[in-house]
């Protein structure tokens, strides 16, 4: 296969994701475009099928061998990007694929980072009940309440505050 016909391929396939079109998605990996292949822009098909929130392509390229923690141009994994949407079906399924729930981008902001500076108090306590760490701080040192005080992520700040409090004894 030529570069460029690989290149056309990849793009036709990243449609696809986009727009949820699971059987051009799948005649395109049955062409040879790779699970983990990577758009132009550095967009994994993972990626755009996950913050597309389209959960069959989703599983489709997991079940081929897309790589759940694989990142985007921007060292972003495709949890980080439905976190900041608040897309728990699609976490899900990224998760239950290998997901990493503490993933660091090259900024350090994790996941939870995300969900609690978009005030994603839903996703903040999905993905603390995974295991996510509140105390990891990103490349600047702040924290994921630190984050979701300063953008006035109130919901967010209340689950993360609730997630820190030891169980009371009654």
């Amino acid at each position: 296969m030529t570069r460029e016909v690989a290149a056309n391929l990849i793009g036709v396939a990243a449609e696809a994701v986009r727009i949820g079109d699971l059987d051009t998605l799948e005649r395109s990996l049955n062409a040879g475009v790779a699970a983990n292949a990577v758009t132009v822009r550095g967009d994994s098909l993972l990626m755009l099928a996950a913050y597309h929130g389209h959960g069959r392509a989703v599983s489709l390229l997991l079940a081929r061998g897309a790589d759940p923690n694989q990142r985007d141009a921007k060292g972003q994994a495709p949890l980080a990007g439905v976190a900041f949407k608040g897309l728990i079906d699609i976490a899900e399924l990224l998760v239950a694929g290998g997901a990493d729930v503490n993933a660091a981008a090259a900024d350090g902001k994790t996941p939870l980072a995300m969900a609690a500076a978009f005030n994603r108090a839903d996703m903040v306590r999905w993905l603390l009940a995974r295991g996510a760490d509140k105390e990891r701080r990103d490349a600047t040192g702040a924290s994921p309440i630190g984050i979701a005080l300063a953008m006035g992520a109130r919901d967010a700040a209340a689950a993360l505050s609730a997630a820190s409090q030891p169980p009371r004894k009654d």
